[in-house]
C-alpha cells in the first residue's frame, strides 16, 4: 500500500514553507513517527514524521523546494516493510551487543553539532529511541557544549578578512526573509513616529531587591524587570486603548484584550512570542512564560500559534547595552515600546544634582490612528507606573 507524505496544515498567516534536508533517501526503510524532513516556515521549524512503517519509495520534492499546506512531498510503501526487514536486522545484529539505543536522525544531527555522544543518552521515544528533545535536554545540562546552537553562523576568519577581500554568500532563512518583508511593510504603510521619555528605575530596583528572595522561593522563578514593563504597559494601554488597536482597511479595531508580544532572540533570528491576556497574568506567571519563551526560542520549539497575533509589543534592546533606539512597529499593531539599558545618570531633583538609575523609553506609534497627545500620555502612563509600582496594584 502506498501512503502519501503531505505537508501539514500551516497557519493561516503562513502562505508558504521551505523543505530543509531530507533525513532519509529513496529506498531506505522508515519507522512510524521517525522524522523524515524538517520544514521551515517564516515563524518556526516543524519536524515532519513518517505516517507509517515502510520504505521511502519516492521523494517528490527536493530540499530547499517551496511547499504549501497539503502538498505531497513523498511516498511510503507499507507493503515493502517485510522486504526491508532482513537488511535492517543484519545491520542491527552487531549493534544489539553494544546495547546502543537507536537515535533519530534529527537527534543525531544536533548531537553531532553539540559534540554529544548520543549513545550515552537514555531515549524517551518509541522503543527507546533517542529523540531531538532528549539531545536538547542533555545539551541544556552542559551549556559549554552548545556553540553550534548559539552561533549557527561560521566564525569569521579575521586574518583572512584583514589580508584579502573575502566574501561569503549565504541564503536568507525564511524567517529572516519574513522579518525583512514585515519591516519594510511597516515602514511603507505606517506613519511611524517615536516619542521618548526617561524613567527613574530606583523604585522597581528597590522593590525587586526587597522581595527577590521570597518571590523566587514562593514561585520558583526570579523576579525580573520585564514583568514590570509588561504590567506598566497594560496599565497605560487600558487608559489609552487606541495604542492597543489596529487598522483594518478603513476601520480601527479596538481590542478588548491585551496580547503582548515579547521580542526574543534565537539562533534563527528575532521572534516575537505572545503573552495572551497579559492583564490577567500575575508577575510570576509573566516571568515564567517569558523564561519559557526564551528557552524554547533557543531550541526552536516555539509553535506558530505562540508567534501569531498580538496587540502591542515590547522590545528590550537594553539587554544588549542599547542606550536609545526607535523600534519599528510590528504590523498590524499600532505601537511598540522600546526598553533600553538602565544606567546611573546625573539628574536634577529638588534643585540638586543626584545619581539615579535611569532608563530611556521609546514608544513608536502609527500616527494614522494615534495622535501625538495619546502617544505621549501613554508613555507617561508607563513611566508613572514604573516610578510608583503601587499604581499597578491599586490600578490608579
Amino acid at each position: 500500500m502506498i501512503i502519501e507524505v503531505k505537508v501539514p496544515q500551516l497557519s493561516e498567516s503562513v502562505a508558504e514553507a521551505t523543505l530543509l534536508d531530507w533525513h532519509k533517501k529513496e529506498g531506505e526503510p522508515v519507522s512510524r513517527d521517525e522524522t523524515l524532513i524538517d520544514i521551515e516556515t517564516d515563524k518556526v521549524v516543524l519536524e515532519l514524521p513518517a505516517p507509517s512503517d515502510g520504505v521511502l519509495v519516492k521523494i517528490l520534492k527536493n530540499s530547499r523546494d517551496p511547499v504549501t499546506s497539503g502538498d505531497v512531498i513523498a511516498q511510503i510503501d507499507t507493503d515493502a516493510k517485510a522486504a526491508a526487514a532482513p537488511a535492517r536486522e543484519k545491520k542491527s545484529a552487531p549493534e544489539k551487543s553494544k546495547t546502543a539505543p537507536p537515535v533519530m536522525p534529527a537527534a543525531q544531527k544536533i548531537a553531532a553539532e553539540q559534540g554529544i555522544d548520543a549513545s550515552k543518552i537514555a531515549g524517551t521515544g518509541r522503543d527507546g529511541r533517542v529523540t531531538k528533545g532528549d539531545v536538547l535536554e542533555q545539551a541544556a545540562k552542559a551549556p559549554a557544549a552548545r556553540p553550534a546552537l548559539q552561533q549557527p553562523a561560521p566564525p569569521v576568519d579575521i586574518e583572512a578578512l584583514l589580508s584579502g577581500r573575502p566574501e561569503q554568500r549565504v541564503p536568507m532563512s525564511r524567517l529572516r526573509q519574513r522579518v525583512a518583508e514585515r519591516l519594510v511593510q511597516s515602514q511603507h504603510t505606517a506613519a511611524i513616529l517615536t516619542t521618548f521619555n526617561e524613567v527613574n528605575m530606583a523604585p522597581v530596583i528597590e522593590l525587586r531587591k526587597k522581595y527577590q528572595e521570597r518571590f523566587e522561593k514562593e514561585h520558583g522563578v526570579r523576579l525580573g524587570f520585564m514583568s514590570f514593563f509588561v504590567k506598566a504597559s497594560v496599565h497605560a494601554l487600558k487608559r489609552y486603548p487606541v495604542a492597543n488597536a489596529s487598522i483594518d482597511g478603513t476601520d480601527i479595531v479596538y481590542h478588548g484584550y491585551f496580547d503582548i508580544g515579547i521580542a526574543v532572540g534565537s539562533p534563527r533570528g528575532l521572534v516575537v512570542p505572545i503573552l495572551r491576556d497579559a492583564d490577567r497574568m500575575s508577575f510570576a506567571e509573566i516571568e515564567k512564560r517569558i523564561a519559557d519563551f526564551g528557552k524554547r526560542a533557543q531550541e526552536g520549539k516555539l509553535t506558530i500559534e505562540e508567534l501569531t497575533g498580538g496587540t502591542f509589543s515590547i522590545s528590550n534592546g537594553g539587554i544588549f547595552g542599547s542606550m536609545l533606539s526607535t523600534p519599528i512597529i510590528n504590523p498590524p499593531q499600532s505601537a511598540i515600546l522600546g526598553v533600553h539599558a538602565t544606567r546611573e545618570r546625573a539628574v536634577v531633583e529638588n534643585g540638586q544634582i543626584v545619581a539615579r538609575p535611569m532608563n530611556y523609553l521609546a514608544l513608536s506609534y502609527d500616527h494614522r490612528i494615534i495622535d501625538g497627545r495619546e502617544a505621549v500620555l501613554c508613555l507617561v502612563g508607563i513611566k508613572e507606573a514604573l516610578e510608583d509600582p503601587a499604581r499597578l496594584i491599586l490600578e490608579i
